[in-house]
């Protein structure tokens, strides 16, 4: 049960990319990386370790709310091939319609 008002930590992106390079390359416990960071919950770095081989770095990113450019490219790709689909249909639409008044 969370307490009503009660602030979080956070900790940025470099932080815990310090604190998984430690776990993975130096093989330190994560009642190391706790204390030499001065992270408060152990189990924090834990959860961040099981993000970062599920997803990669990716995972460590901050990912809620809005984001006004796109974190993940592949999904920006995806869009944009999206919408280059539709306007090649609506030119091809267009210069049906133009060819069609050209006749008439």
């Amino acid at each position: 049960m969370s307490n009503k008002g009660k602030k979080f930590k956070s900790y940025s992106e470099e932080t815990k990319i310090e604190a998984i390079r430690l776990h993975v390359e130096e093989k330190w416990t994560y009642r190391q990386i706790t204390e030499h960071l001065e992270i408060q919950d152990k189990d924090r770095v834990k959860r961040w370790m099981r993000k970062y081989r599920e997803q990669g770095e990716f995972g460590l990113l901050d990912q809620r709310g809005r984001r006004k450019e796109y974190v993940d490219q592949n999904r920006y790709v995806q869009q944009l091939e999206r919408e280059n689909l539709m306007l090649k249909k609506c030119l091809k639409i267009w210069m049906r319609e133009v060819r069609k008044r050209s006749f008439l």
